[in-house]
């Protein structure tokens, strides 16, 4: 009787975590993703090791318009336009270089990274995000979505898959639960 109690108070304890689990979007290790500010879908890599997103962008340079910072950037992605883009300066990401990378001379252990605030819809999730712009032409995927922007997107990842959710599918009135 004791062990059926004990049973019993262990199920219902595991209750809120499978109603936490059931809110959730399980993706893959890759999806594709709308940037539907740029009005552009590329394929991504979900990293839960990354604390931020990271979009592949060239030619990036600051400047200032109406008193505030922007930035101005072109996509370093092959199948994007070509023209310049400009968006509002969210704030400026600090991330953690890896050893390989590292430049004694230089001596700093991070690399400032601006941060821009993008529209996405992956699935029939559609959020803002914060991403970092860097060049990520040497990487497969041009977009990293990071730890951040996951749980803004209220996603799992399981890595044993590769586009579970298909093709984007928000709708213009899509839950965009900022």
């Amino acid at each position: 009787m004791r062990l059926q109690s004990l049973a019993i108070i262990l199920s219902c304890s595991l209750l809120p975590g499978l109603t936490l689990a059931a809110e959730k979007t399980v993706y893959g290790l890759n999806e594709y993703v709308s940037l539907t500010d740029l009005d552009l879908q590329v394929a991504a890599k979900l990293d839960t090791g990354a604390k931020t997103a990271s979009l592949s962008a060239r030619d990036i340079e600051r400047f200032k318009r109406d008193g505030e910072t922007w930035v101005r950037f072109y996509l370093a992605i092959d199948e994007a336009h070509e023209h310049a883009i400009e968006r509002p300066l969210a704030r400026i990401s600090k991330i953690k270089r890896r050893a390989g990378d590292f430049d004694p001379e230089e001596g700093k252990t991070y690399t400032a990274r601006p941060v821009i605030e993008l529209q996405v819809c992956m699935g029939k999730a559609r959020r803002t995000i914060e991403v970092n712009l860097t060049d990520r032409s040497a990487f497969q995927y041009p977009l990293l979505i990071g730890s951040e922007a996951l749980k803004r997107l209220d996603a799992m990842v399981d890595p044993s898959l590769k586009y579970a959710a298909g093709k984007p599918g928000c709708t213009p009135d899509a839950n965009s639960a900022e």
